[in-house]
């Protein structure tokens, strides 16, 4: 029987045979055959190293890059990866908003989710970003530059590489325009046309946001320098531009639109459970990472300050949700995992505004009381009949405004309880109550036109039946058996105060 090596020459065509037999690899061969095949490797290995070496020395030729050059390299690196940890974060919100409602709506409440992002992209590309940061010498509102199509002057930056670029500035602040028209989707869930929707995240993203966070965040924002030399509003990350503006423009969604059919009867408040906890609890997990994209990117600049940030929204997110925790627990006799979740978001939520100039206390403190804090809002807006499926509301108003007044308390360089007087508090008392102001009165006028001339709320058949087949003609769950529905079929549930269960969040 031939061998193997056998069958594979006498296999070959001859003219293979004769290049393999050709007498200038002779001494190829023979080398071949003293060296092992350790050595063999190393043949190409040592090509690879004199390759490399080679274009090495060629680039010392060319001028190095200077301290300055690389960083600001640094610092757009690390800006571009905060900005994706935000985005990320609609899908943290996509699947609480999801897991705390029920299953027909699921289809609804992803594709809203979704599309929102998008959406918010094309409007802030369009309109927004020139509204909030075109023209920084102007007080009031920005302008100029639409399209993306200004230089760095033109949005307040400085050149590279001192300041960031303009491309990348813009992507990490779309993505907070885009948390600011998501955080409507919750209070709103279950009941509102998709095409309404759409609309209203358009014109809060494209012009409400916009205006307000000129406000706060362009360099000659007239709430910025409110009290002149002496300092004004602040607002590091959020609290309140992103959240506490979310969370007005949400709750005034909900008082139009009405509560969900059979939440409220009898003068009764009846739980409608969410109907998938995991993703819920995953949803809040990823929120919890993108958060240190949204505090600590907001430093704009790849420095010492990031991790400092990175660990005040830590402690924040974790006392928050053992405090959440403890309050329910102690309220209703069990630890309610909607709670937990709500507690860490509510953390999150409070110390956005001031993480970069709280001590490592002051952050467990804000956390841990707007751990407490979301626990009874929850309950007071149930009680005035305010429906919010995930707790929108109480997560991103209520504790964006205690978030914001935490700095005037808890900063160390201009804290009242730091001896530094009422002065920064009194800022950031006034910029809260304008910025609500400013966007109860845009979100009234837009829901109402929304009402008047579109209708905002589905059909009760198409609310009983699930948005999933009335809006999208899909199901996520195909095949699965639904759950029954509160007003289309089995008795409502009686619940005193102390027993309300909300699936809550955002």
């Amino acid at each position: 029987m031939k061998s193997r090596k056998e069958r594979r020459r006498l296999s070959e065509s001859p003219r293979d045979r004769s290049l393999r037999d050709a007498p200038y690899l002779t001494p190829f061969k023979v080398i071949a055959s003293k060296l092992s095949p350790y050595w063999l490797f190393c043949i190409p290995l040592t090509a690879i190293i004199v390759l490399v070496w080679n274009t090495a020395a060629i680039a010392q030729d060319d001028v190095p890059p200077t301290t300055e050059e690389i960083q600001g390299i640094l610092n757009s690196t690390w800006v571009l990866i905060a900005a994706i940890l935000v985005i990320f974060m609609n899908a943290g919100f996509g699947m609480l908003e999801t897991g705390f409602c029920r299953q027909k709506n699921a289809v609804n409440i992803l594709s809203k989710n979704l599309i929102v992002f998008a959406l918010a992209t094309i409007a802030f590309w369009a309109i927004g970003f020139s509204l909030m940061f075109g023209n920084p010498d102007n007080a009031i509102f920005g302008g100029g530059g639409w399209f993306l199509s200004g230089d760095s002057a033109a949005y307040g930056l400085d050149p590279f590489p001192a300041g960031l670029p303009v491309s990348v500035f813009f992507l990490f602040q779309a993505a907070f325009a885009g948390t600011a028209a998501t955080i409507v989707s919750g209070a709103v869930a279950e009941r509102i046309k998709f095409v309404d929707f759409l609309i209203f995240s358009l014109l809060l993203v494209g012009i409400s946001y916009a205006i307000t966070g000129h406000w706060v965040w362009s360099a000659n924002g007239w709430l910025f320098n409110l009290g002149g030399e002496n300092g004004g509003f602040r607002d590091f990350a959020g609290s309140t531009v992103v959240h506490s503006v979310g969370g007005w423009a949400a709750l005034m969604g909900a008082a139009f639109l009405g509560a969900r059919e059979g939440k409220y009867r009898d003068g009764q408040i009846n739980a409608i459970p969410g109907h998938n906890m995991s993703i819920a609890t995953l949803g809040c997990l990823i929120l919890w990472i993108g958060w240190f994209g949204f505090n600590p990117g907001s430093q704009l600049a790849a420095d010492e300050a990031v991790p400092y940030i990175a660990v005040t929204t830590n402690l924040a997110a974790a006392a928050g949700g053992i405090t959440a925790t403890a309050t329910s627990w102690l309220k209703d006799g069990k630890p309610d995992l909607s709670m937990i979740i709500n507690g860490i978001l509510a953390g999150l939520v409070a110390i956005t505004a001031g993480c970069d100039g709280v001590s490592y206390w002051g952050a467990v403190i804000i956390g841990a009381i707007a751990g407490v804090i979301v626990v009874f809002s929850v309950y007071f807006f149930d009680s005035i009949r305010i429906d919010d499926p995930v707790g929108a509301v109480s997560v991103h108003l209520v504790n964006g405004i205690w978030g914001t007044l935490a700095v005037g308390l808890f900063n160390l360089e201009t804290g009242l309880l730091y001896g530094k007087g009422f002065a920064q508090l009194g800022y950031q008392i006034a910029g809260i109550l304008i910025i609500g102001g400013f966007t109860v009165v845009f979100s009234t006028v837009v829901w109402l036109a929304l009402k008047t001339f579109m209708g905002m709320r589905v059909s009760p058949e198409e609310e009983i039946h699930g948005l999933d087949i009335a809006e999208h003609g899909m199901e996520a769950y195909n095949g699965f058996v639904t759950e029954s529905d509160t007003f289309a079929g089995g008795t409502p549930i009686s619940m005193s105060s102390s027993d309300i269960r909300t699936g809550s969040e955002i």
